[in-house]
Formats: C-alpha cells, structure tokens, sequence
C-alpha cells in the first residue's frame, strides 16, 4: 500500500517522469530516445514525424495523469472498497484504457500519412510494448483487492 501511495503521490501530475522513470529503469534510455533508435525515421520525413510525436506525448499524458488518479483513488479507497465504489473505479479504468485506444488510432492515421503504414504500426507496436510494460510495472505494486486482509489473516495464524 505505501508502494501505491508513493507511486500516486510522487506521479500525480508528473505522469510522464513516472513513465521516463520506468522506461530508463527497463531499457537504459529516455522514451524519445528510445523511439528514435527503434523507429529510424528517413529524414525527408523525420521533421513532420517528431513534431506528431511531440503532439502524441502531449496528449498521452493527459491519459497518464488520469491513470494516476484513478490509482490513488483506489488507493484511498483500498481499505473499504464497495461494490458502488468498485464498479465506478472499474468504469474509469475501461474509459481511460477506450480514451488510449483512441488516441492511438488518431495519430496511427495521422503518421500513415507522414510515415506510412508500416512505419506507423511499428510506432503503435513500441507505444503498446511500453505501455504494457508500465501498465505492469504499476500493478506488481498494487495490492488485489482483498489481498491485505488475507496477508493479515496469514500472518495472524502463524502467531
């Protein structure tokens, strides 16, 4: 819980140092960096796709910071969460995750026509791996729902 806690307090509107942070932690590197290595943009092109990149992290980190709201708001709510408070978490948590595949395809369209099609999926190939991974960096430090209790039950019976 104060792995969350830290995670939300130190991210809340810094979303994109907590991704900075977790992909140089993965790979060694900064993000851009990164894309840029992976992606080799030609040059006649490389000017049009970093300034759509530029506009795509802008707009990714909206849904980054969303995301660390919705992860404090299940951490304030851990202890007692309701079935009510459980499925409001669970409707944002499926809006965001819509909002993200969403904001994907908008510049998957946009870079077809800067960098083709091809060129394109391989940037929305990279976004999904990093983003997975962050998505599964965040969860291996949030507890499941009912896990603590059965932690303290556990450690109860061994007393």
């Amino acid at each position: 819980m104060i792995a969350v806690l830290f995670i939300a307090g130190f991210a809340y509107g810094q979303s994109n140092k907590e991704d900075v942070y977790l992909i140089q932690a993965m790979y060694g590197k900064d993000k851009k960096e990164l894309v840029n290595v992976y992606m080799a943009i030609p040059e006649k092109q490389n000017k049009k796709f970093w300034s759509l990149y530029d506009q795509y992290e802008t707009e990714r980190k909206t849904y980054g910071k969303a995301r660390i709201k919705l992860i404090e708001a299940y951490a304030n709510s851990y202890d007692s969460i309701s079935d009510k408070k459980a499925t409001e978490l669970m409707n944002k948590k499926i809006a965001l995750y819509n909002q993200f595949g969403s904001l994907q395809k908008k510049y998957f369209d946009k870079m077809t026509l800067v960098i083709g099609a091809k060129q394109a999926a391989k940037f929305s190939q990279l976004e999904d791996y990093l983003e997975n991974n962050i998505r599964l960096a965040i969860q291996d430090e949030i507890p499941f729902i009912d896990q603590l209790d059965k932690e303290k039950v556990k450690s109860a019976g061994q007393q």
